[in-house]
């Protein structure tokens, strides 16, 4: 994809990484145009750090962020500043186990429980009639504020280099450790750990129906050199798959009809470090799957790429398509569907439940079929995404590993700074 643009974001100077092209420090953001100005690119393009992030969602920024606080000199590398933060399927963070897990990257120091208290618009605190080891803290996200307070969060972090770029390949010194990683087009940047958060983007692949598009999400590129680099490590790689229902247009949606979920009367935060919420709080909308519903998907699901034989990966265990669904509950007589407005100003809504790799014409025909949406409008279709992924067990078994130490997270001479 070019040249890899650079957003420096940092107030002190970072004493391991060149910068031959000036002072790093005269401005908080630079964005370079790769078609228009790539030697200049490569002159701010930081030549050595102490650690590089590969990925900017959920994962990759709490990478990059845990490792400038440490005192290590990060990059974090995406193909794209401006999607930083983005939510690639449902707009919500936490839930029953998941709420958990944001609780600890915030007492950790980490950003997502931050994030998602200011983009929050929908609290809930989910399992109260049990004990409070097992209440769940959720909210709804409004994705525009929720990937603003996210990128806000990133800029703010010291010691922190963002850089837009595709890592095609990762550079590995004689004795085999980890030196560093290699742009599309061959810019490099040296280092002494490289964290890989790819997502969904490593060798992605899109299915919509027999439809099938190069895709990390809906719209972006995916990672296609990283794959190749580490089955020449000897790293077995394997395909997962997961699943997103259509977007829906609000304004087509009948209301009316439809139950209500609220919101909690005091919306309890995630972070230790927010004292109140300050957006307000929305409804969501409950329907479900009818009989005919369950008629059409069964009708068509020789159509569908997880059935169909198209799809290779091994789908999540608690994240089933609703074809899934009408397959292996085929005993119910529907299955409740929560319609979740995706921001304050958006019209768009996500139908929670409805997750499919159906083609877009079956898309619209069940969806026509469940009440409240029999004049509802598609904003853009469902789509299963499978993905490369490495077992985790994998990098155990091989020689593989970062310079100096056997482990990414830390090394007898890292050196420590209280920030």
């Amino acid at each position: 994809m070019g040249t890899p643009a650079l957003h420096m974001e940092r107030r002190r100077p970072l004493p391991t990484t060149s910068f031959p092209g000036g002072d790093p420090d005269a401005t908080r953001t630079l964005r370079i145009d790769p078609a228009v100005m790539t030697e200049r690119a490569q002159t701010l393009l930081p030549s050595a750090c102490d650690v590089v992030v590969v990925g900017g969602g959920h994962a990759g920024c709490e990478a990059a962020s845990a490792a400038a606080r440490a005192g290590a000199n990060t990059v974090l590398v995406t193909h794209r500043f401006d999607t930083i933060g983005a939510m690639s399927c449902n707009p919500a963070i936490g839930g029953i186990g998941k709420g958990h897990l944001v609780r600890e990257i915030d007492a950790l120091g980490g950003l997502m429980g931050l994030a998602a208290d200011r983009g929050g618009i929908q609290f809930r605190m989910l399992n109260r009639r049990k004990g409070p080891a097992v209440w769940g803290p959720r909210t709804q996200a409004d994705r525009k504020l929720y990937r603003a307070a996210m990128q806000g969060l990133i800029k703010e972090t010291e010691g922190l280099t963002v850089v837009e770029g595709d890592v095609f390949d990762l550079s590995l010194d004689a004795s085999g450790a980890v030196s560093g990683i290699v742009f599309a087009d061959g810019p490099r940047i040296a280092c002494r750990a490289v964290v890989l958060t790819t997502g969904t983007f490593l060798g992605g692949l899109i299915h919509i129906g027999d439809r099938q598009i190069p895709a990390g999400r809906m719209g972006e590129d995916p990672s296609l050199g990283l794959s190749g680099t580490l089955r020449r490590l000897g790293l077995s790689l394997g395909r997962l798959k997961t699943g997103t229902p259509a977007r829906l247009d609000g304004r087509t949606i009948d209301w009316a009809s439809l139950d209500r979920q609220r919101a909690d009367d005091e919306p309890v935060p995630f972070s230790f470090m927010t004292d109140t919420i300050e957006n307000p709080q929305i409804d969501c909308g409950i329907t479900r799957t009818m009989p005919e519903t369950h008629a059409i998907i069964r009708d068509n699901l020789a159509r569908s790429a997880l059935y169909s034989g198209q799809i290779e990966g091994v789908g999540p265990r608690y994240c089933p398509s609703i074809e899934d669904k009408i397959v292996k509950f085929g005993d119910r007589d529907g299955h409740q569907i929560f319609l979740e407005p995706e921001g304050l100003d958006d019209d768009t809504v996500y139908p929670n439940g409805l997750s499919t790799s159906l083609p877009e014409d079956v898309q619209e025909a069940f969806l026509r079929s469940i009440p409240g949406l029999e004049k509802v409008a598609i904003l853009k279709p469902g789509y299963a995404i499978e993905y490369d992924h490495v077992d985790p067990r994998e990098p155990r078994q091989v020689s593989f590993r970062p310079q100096g130490a056997g482990s990414l997270s830390r090394r007898p001479d890292q050196r420590h700074h209280r920030l």
